[in-house]
């Protein structure tokens, strides 16, 4: 199985270039923000779309707004014929990289072939499956012909666009470009001291207008834990807290507390690879009955988030008519016994004998995914079911029985459906297989109609609460922390997986 959560894992990064590891002085000249951050192997924002540095680096041809909608960015304008399943872009005249050179339609062409190409092994491949023809009309005008329709697609066009002058030709997995990325966003890459810091400087020419803060430093931290403590001490500026951790700033003199609305949900995946789901893949429904979700976003994230259901709670195409699977625990027993399970004398139900149970994976990065996952094992212990947590430092995604997993778009419905739901899709890590599934999730990004995609993403959410890939568990909150210098940052924009859209305006952001 890939290992499609993992930053840059199968890339071989090992050796930084262009000034990685190289001492600073101390001595800043300038406005800044220090930013707590999750280490990086490298930047490259073909393979994954987690990477909160990518954004402040890249452009996509569109962009989110604040209010949530998608609007033109590198692109100035564009036009779609429906018949020919077809778009036209016309690109800024005033865009240049962070080299100087002028961003040109090669640039568009080579990026999106370059996500395409089956040896990026790229988790957004399946947002442009479609394309079957790049041209470049002329160096500010590309055509992009699909070959059936895409309702997605003009969304999927934030894809962050690369430099062909700098990237045509050579090996992508192997290149130190992204270890010294060149882009056409707000900030350039200044320098990269190796597990220390990744130090931007603001780009004067930016087409949005030139940031008004100097530099924007990427503090590497160990953990969330570290990240609050250099909060705390006044080391960095700004943070992505986990509840626990943020809670210590709530009102607290001196900082500002963004509690922002996202579709950020965890769930159980499953490897349906796995002997053992292979043989109680039955038991699932029970599993879901046994979890009480209220008393997760209660205790574990300190209220802020929701009971999750489904992958689309925060979509304008949800159906909240589904199954809840709400917490039933009598339910939850009831249905083991009638699958055969029978209780053992350690407190745990037998089935065949063999116990019934398994294991959750946790990557060791974040520790409000921890205890989520804590928290859940302990409800499905209570019934019967031996559920254990394991915290690797790499995730052997082959021997793995079930993931915490996290996803969420605040994009089209498409988004986070097609290809974390359909059969052998990039983001299907549990390796997932429903006809039905597949069906109704092709035909939704076929459909430009409102109302059949409504019909559509609803009988897709009806057959996943009879055949669940995942047990929803809850959304979380976007939860950022800033020093009360740091100011222009919106409260109410939806945020996606990882609080991706949270330096959408990060141009505009200014410090006392």
């Amino acid at each position: 199985m890939k290992k499609l959560l993992l930053l840059c894992a199968l890339f071989v990064c090992a050796v930084f270039v262009g000034g990685c590891g190289e001492e600073r002085a101390a001595e800043v000249t300038g406005s800044q923000i220090v930013y707590g951050s999750q280490d990086y192997d490298c930047i490259n924002p073909l393979r994954n779309e987690y990477g909160e540095i990518d954004r402040l680096l890249f452009d996509g041809l569109v962009r989110r707004n604040n209010a949530g909608e998608t609007v033109p960015a590198l692109a100035a304008s564009w036009e779609y014929d429906p018949d020919t399943y077809t778009y036209v872009f016309h690109l800024r005249p005033d865009v240049r990289w962070h080299d100087g050179k002028p961003l040109r339609a090669a640039d568009v062409k080579f990026t999106i072939e370059a996500v395409m190409n089956p040896l990026m092994e790229s988790v957004n491949a399946p947002n442009f499956e479609d394309v079957r023809e790049i041209t470049e009309l002329d160096d500010r005008t590309v055509r992009i012909r699909l070959s059936a329709p895409n309702a997605a697609f003009i969304d999927y066009m934030i894809q962050p666009i690369l430099p062909a002058h700098l990237l045509a030709g050579r090996d992508l997995t192997t290149t130190g470009f992204f270890h010294s990325p060149v882009g056409t966003g707000p900030y350039r890459m200044d320098h990269w001291e190796a597990g220390k810091e990744i130090v931007l400087a603001k780009n004067e020419d930016y087409y949005r207008g030139a940031p008004k803060v100097d530099r924007f430093v990427f503090r590497i931290m160990e953990d969330d834990d570290a990240e609050a403590e250099a909060l705390a001490d006044g080391t960095i500026d700004m943070a992505h807290l986990s509840a626990q951790n943020a809670a210590q700033f709530h009102d607290a003199a001196g900082y500002r507390y963004y509690d922002m609305k996202s579709t950020d949900y965890r769930a159980i995946l499953f490897n349906f690879t796995h002997p053992y789901w292979r043989r109680n893949r039955d038991l699932i429904p029970a599993i879901a009955y046994a979890i009480d979700r209220q008393e997760v976003v209660d205790e574990v994230l300190l209220g802020q988030g929701v009971p999750a259901y489904g992958p689309l709670q925060y979509n304008v195409y949800n159906n909240p008519n589904v199954e809840h699977y709400d917490y039933n625990p009598g339910k939850a027993q009831e249905m083991l016994k009638a699958a055969g399970c029978k209780m053992g004398k350690d407190g745990y139900y037998m089935r065949g004998g063999e116990e019934v149970g398994f294991r959750i994976t946790v990557k060791n990065d974040k520790a409000g995914r921890i205890d989520v996952a804590n928290a859940v094992a302990m409800q499905l212990q209570a019934i019967g079911v031996h559920c254990t947590v394991e915290i690797p430092a790499e995730v052997d995604w082959d021997g793995q029985m079930a993931y915490l997993i996290g996803w969420g778009s605040a994009l089209d419905a498409d988004a986070h459906t097609y290809k974390v739901f359909v059969t052998r899709k990039a983001g299907n890590s549990g390796l997932y297989s429903n006809a039905r599934v597949d069906a109704y999730l092709t035909a939704a990004r076929r459909s430009s109609d409102p109302a059949e995609r409504a019909r559509l993403y609803g009988l897709f959410q009806e057959e996943i609460t009879k055949d669940p890939p995942f047990v929803f568990i809850c959304y979380t909150d976007a939860i950022f922390v800033a020093r009360d210098r740091v100011h222009g940052i919106p409260t109410d924009k939806l945020l996606g997986h990882r609080g991706i859209g949270f330096f959408g305006n990060v141009n505009e952001w200014t410090v006392d």
